[in-house]
């Protein structure tokens, strides 16, 4: 059906929000124990519309995005399917800054969807691809003055952006026990659990993590995984508002996530993968059960990685399902995380 309106606002942004959340229980959990999962993959491009749109709208009001300027970012995809949106909507060109690791569907998408994807070829010898693509940020922006970066790393706009999607999980749920989120940039669980806690002092913040990544403390490795972990530390992660933080390993992730289809006929990526597993045995470890975890990305866009036979084999990462319980550390430096590992913060003792 077609209509006709009149707006001075864009139409794009109304896809974005809204999203729908679904009881997750067996197998990863039995009788009435289960966790909410908010499907954060029926936005268009995925739960990082919701930051960029407001990261543009934002720059737009205070002038630091002038209309028609170049936006220019570092992603490693779904940020820049998010930019990709919100250029449609907003008039400006956008080139986004990727590596190898980037899925092709992905790479394709930003094409067909007018934007410019820049590869950078080498990790950078410490910051590893996220400072190479990050120098290569900069170097574009000193060839196009004018340029905007959104910087999700360390704008704070990119937490302000998820009071939304805290306010829905408030509507949608009526009372939150336990957050379980992913931890890349740091925006999204620092946005929610602003808003969350003004609500449910006493709720507990899970923090899901891929080895390999610095983000709290670990030593940086190479990642399989992608749309979470950092080899950098971004200034939005807000680290005194964990409870305790879990980090995953890529066979793990790809357990859960094929599980996830399986019987829910819902999944997502790595991302999805780590928060199921962490959520699944928080709805079999705590009282009542947790009321949230992400899913966030669709599952097509990771065909060539979580869903292919070949490279799932190639690096070991078929048929092995996580372990019942999490490895235990006392402090990050305890120990290095190849597999499922538990820390507990001060905050959450």
């Amino acid at each position: 059906m077609l209509s006709s309106t009149t707006t001075t606002e864009p139409a794009l942004p109304l896809l974005v929000g809204n999203t729908p959340v679904c009881w997750i229980s067996e197998p990863f959990s039995s009788g009435r124990h289960g966790f909410w999962a908010k499907l954060e993959g029926a936005n268009p491009g995925g739960i990082k519309d919701r930051a960029a749109l407001h990261i543009v709208q934002r720059a737009r009001a205070r002038g630091d995005l002038a209309p028609g300027a170049m936006i220019v970012e570092s992603t490693s995809g779904t940020f820049g399917l998010g930019l990709a949106l919100t250029a449609i909507a907003y008039g400006h060109p956008v080139t986004v800054v990727s590596d190898p690791g980037m899925e092709a569907i992905v790479q394709r998408l930003l094409g067909a969807y007018s934007a410019r994807v820049e590869t950078v070829t080498q990790p950078h010898p410490v910051g590893g691809w996220e400072r190479a693509r990050l120098e290569r940020v900069d170097a574009l922006l000193r060839q196009h003055p004018g340029a905007y970066c959104p910087n999700q790393y360390d704008n704070p706009d990119n937490v302000e952006a998820y009071a939304g999607l805290a306010h829905e999980l408030i509507s949608q749920l009526g009372r939150i026990d336990v957050l379980v989120c992913s931890v890349g940039t740091g925006g999204h669980s620092a946005g929610i659990t602003r808003v969350l806690r003004r609500f449910y002092p006493d709720m507990r913040l899970i923090g899901v993590d891929a080895v390999g990544s610095v983000i709290f403390g670990q030593p940086a490795r190479p990642r399989l995984m992608r749309g979470l972990g950092s080899s950098i530390h971004p200034r939005n992660v807000a680290h005194a508002a964990f409870d305790e933080v879990h980090w995953v390993a890529p066979h793990e992730a790809v357990w859960a996530c094929r599980q996830l289809a399986a019987t829910h006929y819902t999944t997502g990526g790595w991302s999805v993968g780590a928060v199921a597993t962490v959520a699944a045995w928080c709805a079999r470890t705590m009282a009542p059960h947790p009321d949230r975890g992400d899913l966030p990305p669709r599952p097509a866009r990771y065909y060539t990685t979580v869903f292919d036979d070949a490279y799932c084999a190639a690096h070991d990462l078929l048929d092995r399902p996580p372990a019942d319980e999490p490895d235990h550390i006392e402090h990050q430096g305890q120990a290095e995380a190849t597999r499922w590992t538990r820390w507990v913060t001060a905050r959450g003792r």
